[in-house]
Formats: C-alpha cells, sequence, structure tokens
C-alpha cells in the first residue's frame, strides 16, 4: 500500500508541477482539475500488469462487437432517428465524434489534461516495466491478442459510425445522424 501511497504522491505532484511550469496563470480550479484526472485515472494505470499478465481484460462493448461483424449494415436504418439511435451508442462506446466540438477549453486546461495524462502514461510505464520479457508474456497469456481485439472493434466502430454518418447526410438528416455543420437541403 505504501507503493501506491508513493506513486500517487509522485504522479500528483508531477502533474501538478508540469502544469504550473507551462502555465504560470493556471488557477486552482484547473490544477484541481489535473489532479482529479491523476487520481481518476490512477487505478487503470495501476493495473496495467494485471492486463499484460491477462488477469484483467478490458470489455469489448456490444455495439463494437456488432460493427466487427457487419459494419456496413443499413438493417434497421431506414430512419434519421435510428441511425441517430445507433450513433449515439457508438459515441458513448468510442467518446465523440470529430464533429462534435470540443468545447471550449482554455489552454491552461489544456495544459493541465497533457500534464496528467503525461503522468498517468509515466505511471503505467512504470509498473509495466517490472515484467521481464513483457512483449513474450502478453504473447503467452493472451494479452497481445485481445488488445488487437480491441483495436480492431474501435476501427470498426469508426468506421461505422462515418458510415452511418454518410447514410444520414444522403437522406438528409440533422445531426448526430449526419455529419455537424453540414447544411442540409
Amino acid at each position: 500500500m505504501k507503493i501506491q501511497t508513493l506513486v500517487l504522491s509522485i504522479a500528483a505532484s508531477a502533474s501538478l508541477g508540469a502544469c504550473a511550469t507551462f502555465s504560470p496563470d493556471m488557477t486552482a480550479e484547473t490544477a484541481s482539475k489535473g489532479a482529479e484526472q491523476v487520481s481518476t485515472g490512477l487505478p487503470s494505470a495501476l493495473q496495467a500488469p494485471l492486463e499484460d499478465l491477462n488477469i484483467v481484460r478490458q470489455e469489448i462493448p456490444a455495439v463494437l462487437n456488432e460493427a466487427v461483424a457487419a459494419p456496413y449494415s443499413v438493417a434497421g436504418m431506414g430512419r434519421c432517428a435510428s441511425i441517430a439511435a445507433e450513433i449515439a451508442r457508438l459515441d458513448e462506446a468510442l467518446g465523440p465524434d470529430l464533429d462534435a466540438g470540443q468545447g471550449e477549453e482554455s489552454t491552461s486546461d489544456q495544459v493541465a489534461g497533457v500534464a496528467a495524462d503525461a503522468t498517468l502514461d509515466a505511471v503505467r510505464d512504470t509498473v509495466t516495466d517490472f515484467i521481464p520479457a513483457r512483449s513474450w508474456v502478453r504473447r503467452l497469456t493472451g494479452a497481445h491478442q485481445h488488445s488487437q481485439a480491441v483495436q480492431a472493434a474501435v476501427r470498426a466502430g469508426l468506421q461505422r459510425r462515418s458510415f452511418l454518418k454518410g447514410i444520414g447526410q444522403q437522406k438528409n438528416c440533422a445531426p448526430p445522424a449526419a455529419p455537424a455543420g453540414l447544411r442540409r437541403r
């Protein structure tokens, strides 16, 4: 437990220190957001060795498995509402699409996010460095194959979402069933 406390304090310090280095006008709220992002992502970063040993597996959402099976299926996609509903399911699994407007985020908030991500990457790299011959362990335990399956499912989901937005555009649907910023006929 002492190691986890040490890693958490180092991660939070590095994150906040990096933020202060890059943006001297950072508010306490922004620093708090960076620290919150680190503490939220820390359990995932610390379980990376368990993923390498294939003890913990990232579950592939059903909507992505469906996309792998039939990325260009139009079954049940005759109406704009059904296209929008399917895109919403994909957005939930994949995160927002590029055209979804990420909002106005201040530079200091962006820096805090980058610093928090870098901190979590450092923690993840540190805890996975304890596994000797990590790439072989991943292959022997099946973790590598599962990781490839997750990546393939994400790619299929991205393709399906793009395809559905094209269908929505063809049907003159409003966003999110079509790309945002599209001028409707």
